[in-house]
């Protein structure tokens, strides 16, 4: 970037309790770009109630006992050694990224579409809205800044989107498609322009899908920023996906989860 173009101005839209997003990302952005704002979404019980809600109809009630199972096991089994790795690469990612951003304007809401986020980023002005959360945007929000709202979403689209596409790439043995995908925010779900898919050297026998699904974004920060930096200045174009299926997955069951499992010590013995 040359002396007399100043970095993207970006606002990154996440929830208040993810430390990758609302920390360690966040210094990134300061550090790699220009971090306008922050947007911290504080859910109430009422909004995860909508999401069970919509699961069970996406896949039924008794295979929705198949994701609570897995919501179960992961909360015994999985969950300390997944937090655990998330205190250390949020230490690491603030000593890479030796950013201050506390004097960034921030909003904490419980409905990103809310009036008031509209009114924060439209005051802010940002060229980008990076956008980490779990909530669908309505158009009067992820249409403000000039060059678009973006995702990074974790899983190689158009055939994993929604929620968990690492997961499900590895479920099904899909080992090409491990990786993550940063793309325009439309008004459909992850069907927007991708201007980038990038994976890393993954190790399904030791890593949760969780760090995988991290990883696939932190290992690749280098080459988003790159990209962002692209898009503002006109110079990045779409990659195509024509010919390719489109797939639309959910949250984790158990049984998937074992599945896969017994492939990876199978694929390392």
């Amino acid at each position: 970037m040359s002396r007399t173009e100043s970095p993207p101005r970006v606002v990154l839209l996440c929830h208040k309790r993810d430390r990758i997003d609302a920390g360690g990302l966040a210094a990134w952005l300061a550090t790699s770009l220009t971090l306008a704002g922050i947007v911290l979404i504080h859910e109430r019980p009422a909004r995860t109630l909508r999401r069970v809600r919509r699961e069970i109809r996406r896949v039924g009630f008794l295979r929705f006992l198949d994701v609570v199972a897995f919501r179960l096991y992961y909360r015994v089994a999985l969950a300390g050694g997944d937090a655990a790795w998330v205190d250390e690469e949020v230490t690491q990612l603030l000593k890479k990224y030796p950013a201050r951003f506390d004097d960034v304007p921030k909003l904490v809401v419980e409905d990103p579409n809310s009036d008031e986020v509209e009114a924060f980023v439209r005051r802010l002005r940002p060229d980008l809205m990076l956008a980490r959360c779990k909530v669908i945007l309505k158009p009067r929000i992820f249409e403000i800044p000039s060059r678009g709202t973006f995702v990074l979403h974790p899983g190689i689209c158009p055939e994993y989107r929604n929620a968990h596409g690492c997961f499900w790439a590895l479920a099904n043995r899909d080992m090409d498609r491990v990786g993550m995908t940063l793309l325009r925010v439309d008004a459909g779900v992850d069907t927007g322009p991708i201007f980038l898919q990038a994976g890393y050297k993954f190790d399904e026998a030791v890593e949760s899908h969780v760090v995988i699904q991290y990883r696939v974004v932190i290992e690749n920060l280098a080459d988003i920023a790159q990209r962002l930096v692209a898009i503002c200045r006109g110079t990045a174009r779409p990659l195509s996906v024509e010919d390719r299926r489109s797939g639309s997955w959910g949250q984790p069951w158990l049984s998937a989860y074992l599945r896969w499992k017994r492939a990876a010590r199978a694929s390392s013995g």
